[in-house]
């Protein structure tokens, strides 16, 4: 009786004692999320490093060293870069941030106070407009461009600054996900204590409401500011003095130029790899706010 207990806990021949023995195809399968995550990883970091290494390259080096081989010509292209019509490169940089940075943030003020509206109030007409703005989300913003050129070119406003910001104030996307936070985040009983408190609508938005929803607006502004940062289209289409261009609409003529001036195409490719640099910046500023605890605010009012 005892010899047949020990041969039943003893384990299997080649395995390791302690350990769960599952079957072969269910770890076979278990491996399939894995690779495909890190094919994934693989199709998304290949351009990047890709556009590292080429700016490291000489416009010699470029079309005639392997892809992945470093160059040594990375701080001649910056110095060209910055040397290039006075360093207007960094005129469309600063362009980009000012955009990007004063949009997200007109953006993401708008997404707050409507978010938090069609969250906390009850008024008719409250469901068709949140379907509208459903709709904005789902509409591509390429059909929305000419419109949109057709009303400020009316209002006299085209090739400005305020072109390419007043369009992005309002972020259907944005109070779709502030609407969604609001009211995950913010209790009704808090609010209804604020009001039996005596304090007004605006005070308890601002004082107990805001703090709470501070994570999920740092979320649509970095989306936002991403957004903007990235967009091509509307500054196309609205702008035409290159004194107003954003960084991508700036390195597209820079891009254009190269096919008649081919020593363009290091400059092109430097300036994409420092564009990308203030994404990485924010990126790594911000995400420390995603860890806020969702009632840390009302807990400091």
């Amino acid at each position: 009786m005892s010899s047949l207990a020990l041969r039943k806990a003893a384990p299997a021949a080649g395995t390791t004692p302690g350990t769960a023995q599952g079957p072969p195809l269910r770890r076979r399968i278990a491996l399939v999320p894995t690779l495909t995550l890190l094919l994934g990883a693989l199709y998304c970091l290949l351009p990047v490093a890709w556009v590292v290494i080429a700016a490291t390259k000489s416009g010699s080096e470029l079309f005639s060293t392997f892809t992945f081989l470093p160059g040594t010509g990375f701080t001649e292209n910056v110095r060209d870069l910055n040397a290039y019509r006075e360093g207007i490169y960094w005129k469309w940089m600063g362009n980009s941030a000012l955009y990007a940075g004063l949009g997200a943030l007109l953006s993401t003020a708008v997404s707050a106070v409507s978010g938090y509206a069609l969250a906390m109030y009850r008024f008719r007409g409250r469901e068709t407009i949140f379907g509208v703005l459903m709709a904005g989300v789902l509409m591509p913003p390429v059909i929305l461009a000419i419109p949109q050129y057709l009303l400020l070119a009316k209002a006299d406003l085209t090739d400005s600054y305020a072109s390419v910001l007043l369009p992005l104030v309002l972020s259907p996307y944005g109070v779709y996900l502030a609407r969604i936070y609001a009211a995950a985040a913010v209790p009704g009983d808090v609010v209804e204590a604020g009001r039996m408190d005596g304090a007004s609508e605006w005070r308890i938005f601002t004082r107990v409401a805001l703090p709470m929803m501070v994570p999920g607006l740092v979320t649509v502004f970095l989306f936002q500011f991403v957004a903007v940062w990235n967009n091509f289209l509307l500054p196309y289409i609205m702008l035409s003095d290159d004194e107003k261009f954003p960084i991508t609409l700036g390195l597209f003529t820079l891009l254009e130029q190269g096919s008649n001036t081919p020593a363009l195409y290091t400059l092109v490719i430097t300036g994409a790899l420092l564009a990308i640099i203030p994404l990485v910046a924010l990126f790594l500023v911000i995400q420390r706010f995603w860890s806020l605890d969702l009632l840390s605010g009302a807990v400091k009012s």
